[in-house]
């Protein structure tokens, strides 16, 4: 154990702070494609029964019409957070008719980039905003890697936690950048780490040959004779690879999360500056928008990350802007697959370990990073998502090439401990019983989701989609036994109503053209 981590354990393990442990603060942002019965993308619009997209709490659009996100507030309790989750599908499940909602993060059976609506949110210029940076999206990277789900999870610290932190510390500075610099430092073994999570509860080692149909360079192998799936033998989050959230554009797009300025600084150049690649889409003639701009990144949300440093902005603010104006308030973390095993796609004991992982990537050891351990990351983050369960299957360390059973056990030891300080202020042994799982998964792959779905799919004889079809309607069947108490149905009811009078609201203020408002919104850029 580092000095540093044992500090903070210490720290933390006292009686007056160790209560701040149960205030962590967590939301949950999970994605879910609508479906028909037969498992095809549905081609509705989103359901009016559902809401406003652009304003309703729970319930908003991602990239398509057909892919619903679903958004949990900011939660102190794991199975409250979880229990809402639960609400919000229920309640979709009960304004959906015959439709579905897909089951895991791969896409069910898609038909091309036509077959992939756009997500719409009304006649605002705020809305069209949204469209068309989707429309964008389409051009730049293909509808189709749109589609893919996954999970969003924001967590942080309490603030009473970041004051005691930062006397103890001696009051260095600001504490705004105090608590900025601890979640850099976050952030930082996020990405040294995460290799750990891709392994441990990667959910999409394969895919429906739908999803690359005119594609030939996908470097898959054919899972059934009538290639029907495509796979990677020892793959685990297909997602996080090249098939999924993954731009060649942005390859060479350095950022460096060793100060906030360079972070912001980076971003803002790569949405300001032209991009030769995509001066060719149209932008704006004659109205017809097909992007937002012509640069490497339209917006900050198009740069595609494993985890984001995060803050609420005001309404109209740009996330930069956020940053720069009161700096680090919470992070997301974006590499978790939908599983297809439990009803909404995580469950408790993935929630704590999250926690526990995130906790420790906070109190570590966190130096500065450089262009060669970045480029040694991402070779273990591939790696991991190609061939994380290959036999004997190493990755790169400074010190050179370590088997991933050793870094993973090592990395569990220390994860263990912080467990075991999360348990002293929880329900005792529930966080280290999910590291212990953990562990065992690493002793043997196979208990890995990876493993389990295609696992699944030889021992039922059935192709990806058939799988994923068939937890789709067992969960389907989960929410529709079990309608939603009258109280919690009507409050999701008068929450419908209200965020279509508010994107009513929204639609009647508009007082410039729309030309006006993308200018007045790249010009807080030229301020960041």
């Amino acid at each position: 154990m580092s000095p540093q981590l044992q500090h903070y354990l210490q720290a933390l393990a006292a009686p007056d702070t160790r209560q701040l442990l149960r205030q962590i603060h967590r939301g949950i942002e999970k994605e879910s494609l609508r479906i028909t019965p037969e498992g095809r993308l549905a081609q509705t619009p989103h359901p009016r029964a559902l809401g406003s997209a652009l304003t309703h709490p729970s319930i908003t659009t991602d990239y398509s019409e057909a892919l619903l996100e679903f958004i949990t507030p900011v939660d102190t309790s794991v199975e409250h957070t979880l229990q809402t989750l639960e609400d919000v599908h229920r309640y979709v499940y009960s304004q959906l008719g015959d439709e579905l909602l897909w089951s895991a993060s791969m896409p069910c059976v898609v038909a091309g980039d036509n077959s992939i609506p756009v997500a719409r949110y009304g006649s605002s210029n705020v809305a069209r905003m949204k469209t068309i940076y989707r429309y964008g999206l389409g051009h730049r990277y293909g509808r189709a890697m749109q589609a893919i789900a996954g999970i969003h999870y924001n967590f942080s610290m309490p603030q009473a936690y970041w004051e005691q932190d930062w006397r103890a510390a001696g009051q260095p500075g600001a504490l705004k950048d105090w608590i900025t610099e601890r979640y850099l430092g976050l952030i930082r073994n996020f990405h040294r780490y995460s290799w750990l999570l891709i392994y441990l509860y990667g959910a999409s080692p394969a895919v429906c040959s739908s999803f690359l149909r005119d594609r030939d360079s996908h470097g898959l192998e054919a899972f059934d004779p009538e290639g029907r799936t495509l796979y990677q033998p020892y793959g685990t989050a297909l997602r996080m690879g090249d098939l999924g959230y993954n731009s060649s554009a942005q390859r060479g797009l350095r950022v460096c999360y060793n100060s906030l300025d360079n972070y912001v600084d980076t971003l803002r150049s790569a949405i300001m500056q032209p991009h030769a690649d995509y001066g060719r889409i149209p932008t704006g003639l004659n109205g017809d928008y097909q992007q937002l701009n012509d640069s490497l990144l339209q917006i900050e949300n198009e740069f595609y990350s494993t985890i984001r440093p995060k803050r609420v902005a005001y309404s109209g603010e740009t996330p930069l802007h956020a940053l720069r104006r009161g700096g680090i308030e919470y992070i997301e973390v974006r590499c978790i697959d939908v599983s297809p095993f439990t009803p909404v796609g995580i469950d408790a004991a993935q929630v704590r370990f999250l926690d526990a992982f995130l906790l420790y990537c906070l109190l570590g050891d966190s130096p500065p990073c450089d262009d060669d351990e970045q480029s040694r990351l991402q070779a273990n983050l591939t790696a991991v998502v190609n061939r994380g369960r290959e036999p004997g299957l190493c990755l790169r360390t400074a010190q050179g090439e370590r088997p991933l059973k050793e870094l993973a056990r090592e990395l569990l030891a220390g994860i263990d401990q912080v467990a075991a300080l999360l348990d002293t202020a929880h329900e005792p042994g529930e966080h280290r019983e999910t590291v212990a799982a953990q562990r065992r998964k690493i002793d043997d792959p196979d208990l890995t989701p990876s493993a389990r779905l295609l696992r699944e799919m030889r021992e039922r004889d059935l192709p990806y989609f058939r799988l994923a079809l068939d937890y789709s309607q067992q969960w389907a069947r989960h929410f529709r036994a079990e309608p939603l108490p009258a109280t919690t149905a009507a409050r999701f009811a008068r929450e419908t109503e209200e965020s279509l009078a508010a994107q009513r609201d929204i639609e009647a203020s508009d007082t410039i053209s729309f030309e006006q408002y993308l200018e007045q919104f790249y010009a807080q850029y030229q301020a960041v």
